[in-house]
């Protein structure tokens, strides 16, 4: 059964994909129409990660708005877990405000380890126990950091 989904779903993402690469690979001739073909050669690009790239969700409750960090699970209860272990692509950070989304942050894997980990060895981003039974290892990213990182 799941095979037939993963059928289905990349069917899907191969229509998605094919309208907006003809949108793409049509004539344009003005300034505007260059800045399009710019603009959806990266809404084609993202149709891509959406529909086959492996991405990881985490969602950021209410106290990143109050601290202006972001957590990221490293280990748990001693073991690696989290941004280190992770198998996917690509990582999404949805954050959240009364249970609503106000921003969704997406990374490839390898640029957010290293934003991590300048953003630590750096001394803007702590190190911190917390999580369920203080049993999560948690690097608190500063929002700046993770925007301006690269």
């Amino acid at each position: 059964m799941a095979r037939k989904k993963s059928k289905n779903i990349k069917a899907e993402s191969t229509v998605v994909a094919d309208k907006i690469k003809e949108k793409w690979n049509k004539e344009y001739t003005s300034k505007f129409d260059i800045d399009l073909k710019f603009g959806e050669s990266f809404e084609y690009s993202l149709a891509n990660i959406l529909s086959l790239g492996k991405i990881e969700v985490k969602t950021e409750r209410d106290t990143w708005n109050k601290t202006g960090n972001v957590a990221i699970e490293l280990a748990y209860k001693g073991k690696l877990s989290g941004l280190n272990t992770t198998k996917a692509d690509w990582w999404a950070q949805v954050l959240t405000i009364e249970g609503e989304i106000v921003s969704v942050l997406m990374f490839p894997v390898k640029t957010l380890k290293k934003i991590v980990k300048k953003s630590v060895v750096e001394g803007r981003g702590i190190m911190k126990m917390g999580g369920d039974e203080e049993a999560s290892e948690l690097a608190l990213i500063p929002l700046e950091d993770l925007t301006n990182g690269f």
